[in-house]
């Protein structure tokens, strides 16, 4: 009799054991399965930022290029060659921008309708053939449209200042300002930035980590 009951004590200690293996490994499933949707839709948004604000940046400037193009007054004495590089350097910055801006919204609309529920392939995977090639190629159109903004700015003057008694300090002045901003860009800003954003692999490094 004795024997018995401490075999059925034995049964029953084994089988709490093996429900509480089974709830306890239900469990981490549950919870890897919230950690890796938490991860996905943490990588969405990270991606989503980005995109948003390379587009709004890319926007702006193509809307201040199109408002100079527009409500700036021509002098009907400005000369031929500088009028139409004018005209080609404003739209080409509008070109450039809109590029920009449009591979990224589209994009965004795309990772947005990533199921971070059901993942049927991953976000990184996702991106790395849908999207980053594209990002990649709106990055450079944004790279270049800044240098043909900045030379904008250098034109700006001599078109606005083609009648005046001074033109030639002026519109000197402005270029030279616009000359030194585009030094900077090439030198410093683009120069330490485009390879790190381009490059897929390029990680923040931290020297005291």
């Amino acid at each position: 009799m004795l024997q018995s009951l401490s075999a059925g004590m034995e049964m029953a200690d084994m089988t709490w054991e093996i429900k509480c293996r089974d709830e306890d490994m239900k469990q981490r499933a549950l919870e890897n399965e919230r950690r890796a949707i938490d991860d996905a839709r943490r990588s969405v948004d990270e991606k989503a930022q980005q995109l948003k604000a390379l587009a709004n940046q890319a926007a702006l400037i193509a809307g201040f290029s199109t408002v100079v193009m527009v409500e700036i007054s021509i002098p009907e004495n400005l000369d031929p060659w500088l009028l139409t590089i004018f005209g080609c350097t404003s739209a080409s910055v509008v070109a450039a921008m809109l590029v920009a801006m449009l591979n990224c919204t589209l994009m965004l609309v795309a990772i947005l309708r990533y199921d971070c529920i059901g993942r049927e392939i991953a976000f990184s995977e996702f991106w790395r053939k849908r999207c980053e090639s594209d990002f990649n190629f709106a990055i450079q159109a944004f790279g270049l449209g800044v240098p043909l903004f900045i030379g904008v700015l250098a034109q700006v003057g001599w078109v606005v200042f083609w009648n005046h008694p001074r033109c030639n300090v002026a519109a000197s002045l402005v270029s030279t300002i616009a000359i030194g901003v585009l030094i900077l860009w090439f030198a410093r800003t683009q120069r330490k930035w485009m390879d790190f954003l381009l490059a897929s692999d390029a990680k923040l490094y931290n020297p005291h980590a």
